[in-house]
């Protein structure tokens, strides 16, 4: 890293704050200049649309435009032809807002606000203009020019004056979250630290991991990416996507060994050498060589009459060969990555399928239940509006809609709604200073981006730190509306005044009815969560589940990611569950125990889906605790007549998964013991 780049990344806040507020300037000089009605709506949309990241800037500038076309479009249908009627207009809103808020709340990617805004914006146009029906069209398409004037003014802004890539935020976010991956290998391998440390490391990574995804989806709006740094982000994503499961699994192993026997000397040689290895983060490969070698040697054979030390012996042996593997895969594609280089020429150990989707955990009640309540917000505005007839009621439903939709993620709205008030009486009061102290005195516009700047500045600051983004973005976009800038000042104390009412009636109406609708709160939907990954293991262990091996592993992950920021609320069984990623790790082995069971006896093949079967219905049905216990001498009984398999790598396959499973599902179980059949014989 140069000393130039370096100091960007130090400051890059500063940075941030000045380019935004430049551009603004830039988008409000304009519609001036153009004499367009609500100028201030070009400035508030550069501070909506702009981020510190180029690519991130251009996907929210794409998605913004298409959402205010749909938004624009709906309002010019729904407005005039229900202006006489304003209950069914307020409920059509209403209705429309929710429905948009539930699509965007389902989707979860930047995408989303496609969505979302085309649900705000139609409140957003719509209330305002229903005093002067007649002008929709005009006053819509003003509004439409507005805003595209903003972000074209922020994504040429971010483009030009010292622009940070999404690429470079990926790779440096990547090798950071690589780097404490690798340590937390270096704990389970050489077991240091206790089981919540390395629980809590887990947890962190998965949603370390989620951010990194959100950020890759804006990597097709980056021109200044060559396509083989894209595909070797993709590459490298899809084998940090292994480890976290991979790491588990080690550790299970570990752990039921440790709990029966003492580990085989060879197996604790041979962890601490890819300890010492991944923590020297080898470069030229030639350690991972002689480990894979040693690896080679100890692995254990598997005879008719191998016991449950045995299998998850092989099971470890394996799962370490796989883990150097993949570790040497993401060296390998960090270097092509940092050179520039085509990663597809790379000799790379795992082969895994570019095209599989990253899978999203998607929850349709939760979704349907906050866009619920956002849009009884805007009803319950409206119902207050009309019931007073009070003229500037309708920006209150204006506000509730745009509030509500911006807070309906969050699982406790209440915490959220009196930040953002207090964040309100801010805006009200900076923009009373300014409308009756400072806006009298000014005469160019040149004083007036002078007067401006001191506030905006730090408003941009304020938005681009993660601990004051929220409060930062709600202070510039809220403070340019609320100024409500014009060619020559105009300012009128009652309509002020009327207007900082509504903002704050419509927040507190919001506050209410999200309280009120929204009162079970984060335990309810990690619970939910919790729930949902079973039920993903019912139907993967049913064979119904149309997701692939990808798919399964990215989707429990990311409910990983979303459990870990609901930690505090989680049971400690449930959380010790997730974040030993139980569910997944036993997904994934079910798969592979089907797959290797094609190359079984159809005994074997019947027993296995019998045992499979079960499983999904004791899954279905569990909340928390352990599952039947009747379910472990099911498993034995699979592996014990698995053994009496003729030996083949299909056997192999499926006694190292069922033991997976076993591992997983019973983690503190005695270990599985040899099985003498009726006839004297020993079977495992």
């Amino acid at each position: 890293m140069t000393q130039f780049s370096s100091f960007l990344s130090r400051h890059s806040a500063s940075v941030f704050a000045v380019r935004t507020f430049a551009a603004a300037m830039a988008a409000l000089s304009i519609a001036l200049l153009l004499d367009m009605p609500r100028p201030y709506w070009a400035m508030a949309s550069v501070y909506i649309a702009s981020n510190e990241l180029t690519g991130a800037t251009a996907s929210k500038a794409v998605y913004r435009i298409l959402g205010t076309l749909i938004g624009a479009t709906t309002t010019i249908i729904l407005v005039p032809n229900l202006v006489d009627a304003p209950e069914l207009l307020s409920l059509s809103i209403a209705l429309w807002v929710g429905i948009c808020l539930y699509l965007s709340l389902l989707d979860g990617t930047p995408r989303s606000y496609v969505f979302m805004l085309s649900g705000y914006t139609v409140a957003l146009l719509g209330f305002p203009i229903i005093s002067t029906p007649e002008l929709t069209f005009d006053i819509v398409t003003a509004r439409v020019q507005e805003i595209l004037l903003g972000i074209t003014c922020a994504s040429i802004a971010s483009r030009i004056v010292l622009p940070r890539t999404v690429t470079d935020a990926i790779a440096h976010r990547a090798e950071a979250w690589l780097a404490n991956t690798r340590q937390l290998a270096v704990e389970v391998l050489t077991g240091q630290g206790s089981d919540q440390e390395r629980d809590g490391e887990r947890m962190r990574l998965a949603a370390t991991a989620a951010e990194i995804d959100q950020l890759s989806r804006h990597l097709g709006f980056e021109t200044v990416t060559s396509a083989n740094t894209v595909r070797g982000l993709e590459l490298l994503w899809q084998r940090m996507l292994l480890l976290l499961p991979l790491l588990a699994s080690i550790e299970a192993r570990k752990n039921t060994l440790n709990a029966h026997v003492r580990v085989p000397t060879a197996i604790v040689e041979v962890s601490i050498r890819t300890a010492t290895w991944l923590a020297n983060d080898d470069q030229h490969g030639h350690e991972a060589d002689g480990l894979r070698a040693a690896l080679d040697e100890i692995q254990p054979p598997l005879g008719a009459d191998a016991d449950g030390v045995e299998i998850s012996t092989a099971s470890l042996v394996i799962r370490l060969h796989h883990l150097i593997d993949i570790m040497q895969d993401c060296r390998r594609l960090r270097d092509a990555i940092a050179d520039g280089r085509d990663p597809t020429s790379l000799a790379l150990a795992v082969t895994l399928d570019l095209s599989a989707p990253s899978t999203r955990h998607r929850d349709h009640g939760l979704a349907s239940w906050a866009a619920a309540a956002t849009a009884l917000s805007v009803l319950a505005c409206c119902a207050f509006w009309i019931a007073t007839g009070w003229t500037d009621g309708a920006s209150a439903a204006l506000f509730a809609a745009l509030v509500g939709s911006f807070l309906a993620g969050l699982d406790d709205p209440l915490p959220a709604f009196r930040k953002f008030f207090g964040v309100i009486v801010i805006v009200i009061a900076i923009t009373t200073i300014y409308t009756f102290g400072v806006l009298p005195r000014i005469t160019t516009f040149e004083m007036l981006v002078v007067a401006l700047a001191p506030a905006y500045v730090l408003f941009g600051w304020l938005a681009a730190r993660p601990a004051t983004a929220s409060a930062g973005s709600w202070l510039a976009i809220f403070t340019s509306v609320q100024l409500a800038l014009q060619s020559s000042y105009a300012a009128d104390f009652g309509a002020f005044a009327n207007s900082s009412i509504s903002l704050m009636v419509g927040v507190a109406l919001t506050a209410t009815t999200c309280g009120i609708v929204r009162m079970l709160g984060a335990a309810w939907i990690a619970n939910r969560l919790v729930r949902s990954n079973w039920r993903t293991l019912a139907a993967v262990a049913v064979g119904s589940s149309s997701l692939d091996r990808a798919e399964i592993r990215s989707l429990m992950q990311h409910r990983l990611a979303l459990l870990a920021a609901r930690i505090a609320v989680i049971p400690a069984d449930a959380r010790s569950d997730a974040a030993n990623l139980r569910q997944l790790r036993t997904a994934l082995n079910i798969i592979d125990v089907r797959h290797a069971s094609l190359g079984l006896s159809s005994a074997a093949l019947a027993g296995i889906d019998m045992l499979f079967d079960r499983l999904a219905s004791a899954s279905r049905a569990h909340t928390a605790g352990r599952l039947p216990e009747e379910l472990i001498d099911r498993l034995d009984k699979v592996i014990a007549s698995t053994l009496r398999e003729p030996a083949s790598k299909s056997r192999n396959d499926a006694l190292i998964g069922l033991s997976g499973i076993r591992d997983g599902l019973f983690p503190t179980s005695m270990s599985y013991q040899r099985r003498t059949s009726e006839h004297g014989s020993v079977a495992a």
